[in-house]
């Protein structure tokens, strides 16, 4: 499908004086968006609970998740945020997109507001 990075702000549910501004690469097949552990820890966000992930190639890591407020096409949400280790990429996944009322169009390959979100 290509590849889209999206401009976002990242902030601190609790603080929300505490921000940052990053492009992060949309990922469609992550679930949820993973940020680099040192950028989130300098929010002030806390880890909440550790999880298990299935990777690609098979494998179970274990990563401690938060939530953030995140920004994007003038759309904000909170949203689950996975804390990323040395090795694992930054992306934004579909849990955040979701909250924040967005698709990507399979045509243009850039992030769209949805026109309605379904409700049943």
């Amino acid at each position: 499908m290509g590849h889209i990075v999206v401009r976002v702000r990242l902030s601190n549910p609790r603080d929300p004086s505490r921000f940052m501004e990053l492009e992060l690469p949309v990922d469609a097949g992550s679930t949820y968006s993973w940020v680099r552990r040192e950028r989130l820890e300098g929010l002030g966000v806390k880890p909440m609970v550790r999880w298990r992930f299935g990777v690609i190639g098979g494998g179970i890591v274990e990563r401690w998740v938060g939530e953030v407020v995140i920004e994007c096409f003038g759309e904000w949400a909170t949203t689950i945020v996975v804390f990323a280790e040395e090795g694992d990429q930054e992306v934004l996944g579909v849990y955040a997109l979701e909250g924040l009322g967005l698709e990507v169009d399979p045509v243009t390959k850039q992030l769209r507001k949805v026109e309605a979100i379904l409700a049943l």
